[in-house]
């Protein structure tokens, strides 16, 4: 059983079982000379837990780790996976020696230091988007993260390797947690295991199931942000690995007033607002087509985001003649997010999957409803009637007639937002960097053990 302070025995547990071991074995006749050389083991063994558990009361009290994080998309480029990436890494930089091995594409700096954070980009080719990663580029940095990465071991010693994504981070960071002898930590976040918009899921593709399996397998601890995550890795890939659930985390949002008439927005209306990379699987074609119903219920929508989908939704919008209630905002700074969540009403989605969803969170965080399918990470935190209204997957009917019910029931809205407040309070990135930190020290206890018993 495992002990809060990492350790997985203590020297008493170990002659304890020993003894009841050693007197059944004795009842059926085993050798003296048996008992004597499994008891000395077992004193080996009870002594090495005793050596980690110090080593890790030292690790603790020092307070300083050597942390590299493997991820090959980190702010500015990708998506909300290289986002609490660098939230957690900016985190647990007050703290401990952070270092973040990523691409390099757009013209970024090979070399850099962030908010406490040493980034070091490996060469990539074919990066044409800040937004997402095409083919060839998620192909690249696995020669070259690996090049990189080892130039980077020979010169500074680490403790530990945390590895964002199994495709295409996960070889990067095996490769270098066993080139350097140190444990290893793989952070799936979802789409990397299970993505049903695209054909290119690796889900649906036998070799890429081997491959992916053989690095869960490999890592030293698997950790999922939701129940639905490490639900898929089990179902598509394997369940004999060791895994933890640590949801994400956000930053807790800055005290920030606007106008809608800042952003050119109406001020009548009731404004429904959605965030993320225009992409397939975000599928936000069903808010424009949801819009010629919803704008009778005196509604807009507000679009946060860029993407490869972008200028087919601005024609969908055109086509459908509600380009006046659809506002494509694009990319936008942090501080123009969080004014434009206050200023809207609801916070409504229709992505076909989400391995957690930290929109979600940032829009709990300002307190307004959130509306959306039930099918993802979000099933965590969220809750039909309670604090959002959740539906089928592609039920967009119903979606379109959940949102009208809010839109005319204020007070409803009002409910749902005091509650998501209530609840955003434990997905904070303070929260989620802490448990971080205490399964980065087991993990490295648990290394040091296995090495120790190994000699």
């Amino acid at each position: 059983a495992a002990r809060s302070d990492g350790t997985r025995f203590f020297h008493a547990d170990v002659l304890q079982w020993f003894h009841v071991i050693t007197t059944i074995a004795g009842r059926y006749g085993v050798v003296r000379k048996v008992s004597n050389i499994g008891q000395t083991a077992a004193h080996n063994i009870a002594g090495a837990h005793d050596r980690i558990k110090i080593q890790l009361q030292t690790i603790r009290e020092n307070k300083l780790l050597r942390i590299l994080f493997v991820n090959y998309e980190y702010p500015p480029l990708g998506g909300g996976g290289g986002i609490v990436n660098a939230w957690l890494a900016e985190e647990l930089a007050k703290s401990h020696n952070i270092t973040v091995l990523t691409s390099q594409g757009l013209g970024l700096p090979l070399h850099e230091q962030e908010n406490g954070v040493r980034i070091i980009r490996a060469p990539v080719l074919f990066r044409r988007r800040q937004a997402a990663a095409n083919f060839a580029s998620l192909l690249a940095f696995l020669p070259s993260g690996i090049r990189s990465g080892r130039r980077l071991l020979q010169n500074k010693p680490f403790d530990i390797i945390n590895t964002h994504f199994v495709l295409p981070s996960g070889p990067v960071g095996d490769a270098l947690a066993k080139y350097a002898s140190i444990p290893n930590v793989l952070s799936v976040h979802g789409g990397d295991l299970y993505d049903p918009s695209k054909w290119s899921s690796p889900h649906r593709h036998r070799v890429l199931r081997i491959w992916i399996r053989r690095l869960l397998e490999k890592a030293n601890l698997v950790i999922g942000q939701s129940h639905n995550t490490l639900d898929n890795m089990r179902r598509f890939y394997t369940s004999a690995v060791k895994s933890e659930l640590i949801p994400l985390g956000i930053r807790r949002p800055p005290k920030a007033a606007g106008s809608r008439e800042e952003y050119g927005l109406p001020v009548e209306s009731t404004l429904l607002v959605t965030i993320g990379r225009l992409v397939a699987r975000k599928a936000v074609n069903q808010l424009v087509t949801a819009m010629r119903t919803l704008k009778t219920s005196n509604a807009d929508l507000v679009i946060i985001g860029s993407g490869p989908e972008e200028e087919i939704l601005r024609k969908q919008a055109y086509s459908l003649g509600i380009q006046r209630h659809v506002h494509f905002m694009g990319q936008v700074s942090d501080l123009d997010k969080v004014k434009l969540l206050r200023l809207s009403d609801i916070y409504v989605s229709t992505s076909q999957h989400e391995g957690f969803g930290l929109v979600f969170l940032e829009a709990m965080a300002e307190g307004i409803p959130v509306v959306c399918y039930d099918f993802g990470g979000q099933s965590d935190f969220l809750e039909d009637h309670v604090n959002g209204r959740l539906f089928p997957l592609n039920d967009l009917d119903s979606l379109v007639q959940g949102t009208i019910e809010l839109i005319r029931h204020k007070d409803s809205r009002i409910e749902m937002g005091q509650e998501n407040l209530r609840r955003v309070e434990k997905f904070f990135i303070d929260t989620c960097a802490a448990r971080y930190e205490k399964v980065f020290e087991e993990t490295i206890a648990d290394k040091n053990l296995a090495a120790g018993l190994g000699e």
